[in-house]
């Protein structure tokens, strides 16, 4: 099946594999063989779309719409099945095929693709995406075999470790100082997002919100709420109270949600230098130095 893969896709994926990719090579076969072994028929695929995967609206032999999500095996797609099967369609997209058919191809229901959380007003954004993020966080199933947070950010803890500079140094102990300190007698584990944001909360037909892009992980709530504490991050730090509407937003989500404030300021500072570093590693300095600004406030 001839086509372009997005560029923010390609780009994305160099910064992962820069010595090549031999998933996005195969992709137009990869999801060639997928449309056809489903009868399906593609209208387009989704542009920009993400970073980890690629996404096509596609429809059934009898005009039914439906989401093909093809990706890479380093970005957990069967992690992803495993979490939405669980979820059942309870705040996240309905998974339409439980059972893998080929590893990495989810077909799902269709949404919204153009149409997030964050088109609304920032203060109603909030609100929806954190009541979206509550109904995601269920007991784990018995025997899963999802990443817990102390694995995930052990992983990351060592990447910052040898990351580390004499510019950013202070930020990186006090993120690592915090992580030791959360995981020391953590709350009962639940079935987190992993990668929640308000672009990743999409309209929908049968509920109006519903989660999209999980990269699964069990721990604490307050983990899976610290990535949404810095959306739209380029807005807070272009506003001369960027500081206080930061400290703000980290109350009264943990109150809305039910978290403990502290810890949720405190993986809110990790995630974000981990992320900040993460963003320099692969030369994308602008998004880097937000992020690490952001941690300051913390």
């Amino acid at each position: 099946m001839a086509f372009e893969p997005p560029r923010r896709l390609v780009r994305a994926l160099g910064e992962t594999a820069p010595d090549g990719d031999r998933w996005l090579a195969e992709l137009p076969e990869t999801l060639g063989q997928a449309v056809a072994a489903r009868g399906l028929t593609v209208e387009r695929v989704q542009v920009p779309g993400g970073r980890s995967s690629l996404v096509a609206l596609v429809r059934y032999g009898d005009g039914g719409p439906a989401v093909l999500k093809l990706a890479p095996a380093r970005f957990r797609p069967e992690a992803e099945r495993a979490a939405l099967a669980h979820w059942g369609g309870l705040g996240a997209v309905q998974l339409l095929e439980p059972t893998a058919a080929e590893a990495g191809v989810l077909l799902l229901e269709r949404l919204h693709p153009d149409v997030s959380v964050r088109s609304l007003p920032e203060a109603k954004a909030l609100l929806e995406a954190a009541g979206t993020l509550r109904r995601l966080w269920v007991e784990p199933p018995a025997g899963h075999g999802f990443e817990t947070v102390a694995e995930r950010t052990g992983r990351q803890a060592a990447a910052m470790r040898a990351g580390a500079d004499g510019e950013v140094s202070g930020l990186v102990e006090a993120a690592l100082a915090a992580r030791e300190e959360l995981l020391v007698a953590p709350p009962e584990g639940r079935l987190l997002h992993g990668t929640f944001r308000q672009s990743k909360v999409l309209a929908g037909e049968r509920m109006p919100w519903l989660a999209v892009g999980p990269d699964p992980v069990v721990g604490e709530c307050a983990f899976d709420l610290a990535r949404l504490v810095r959306d739209r991050v380029e807005d807070l730090i272009a506003s001369p109270s960027g500081a206080v509407i930061t400290r703000r937003r980290v109350k009264r989500l943990a109150e809305s949600l039910e978290v403990d404030q502290e810890r949720l300021r405190a993986w809110t500072l990790f995630r974000a230098v981990e992320s900040g570093l993460r963003a320099r590693r692969v030369g994308r300095r602008p998004d880097a130095e937000l992020l690490l600004e952001f941690a300051g406030w913390l």
